[in-house]
């Protein structure tokens, strides 16, 4: 009776964080198309998702904080973080994207449905001074380097075409554009 109840109580020691963490890759030296190789992952214990692009100079690391609702993305080559607020219209829900991962709907060619959804932000001049405010794990991922608040641009041109954006494709399903200064509809 004691050796079952140990059992149990180990299994749920080392199973916990297996059920609460998915991880997913796409891309690499497939001809997909992808540029880089991706790797998406869920953590419903903590509620945030993590997306790496790992692309040379252009990588970038996406974090999506559902307890506060901000948006994080890190760009390495600019050396700078960009956070803004999650458009929850057009951003997957952490289920569905949870979903997505365990399903295995991110690999390959993409799930085969509707073509990606895009999202265009312009990006504040000003310098966020206090991470915190933005929540735990977005301060600690953007702490040490440079971060900025972006606005979303409604109703962005698609035809907008400018050397001081740059897009995050995030596996079939968004494409994030943050661009510098003024940006025309």
């Amino acid at each position: 009776m004691k050796l079952s109840i140990v059992f149990a109580g180990l299994l749920g020691v080392f199973l916990t964080p297996a059920l609460a963490f998915t991880d997913i890759s796409i891309g690499g030296n497939s001809n997909s198309g992808t540029s880089g190789q991706q790797s998406v992952s869920v953590n419903n214990e903590h509620n945030v998702a993590n997306v790496d692009n790992n692309n040379g100079w252009d990588s970038w690391n996406t974090l999506w904080d559902y307890n506060t609702n901000f948006a994080a993305t890190r760009l390495f080559g600019k050396k700078k973080c960009v956070v803004h607020r999650m458009n929850k219209d057009v951003m997957p829900s952490l289920q569905t994207l949870d979903a997505l991962v365990k399903e295995k709907k991110l690999q390959g060619n993409g799930p085969g449905g509707p073509p990606a959804k895009g999202l265009m932000y312009s990006i504040n001049s000003e310098e966020v001074k206090d991470l915190s405010k933005l929540g735990k794990p977005i301060a600690n991922m953007c702490r040490g380097i440079p971060t900025y608040m972006a606005e979303e641009i409604e109703r962005a041109s698609l035809f907008f075409s400018s050397e001081k954006c740059f897009s995050a494709n995030i596996i079939w399903i968004l494409n994030i554009s943050f661009c510098e200064g003024t940006v025309e509809n």
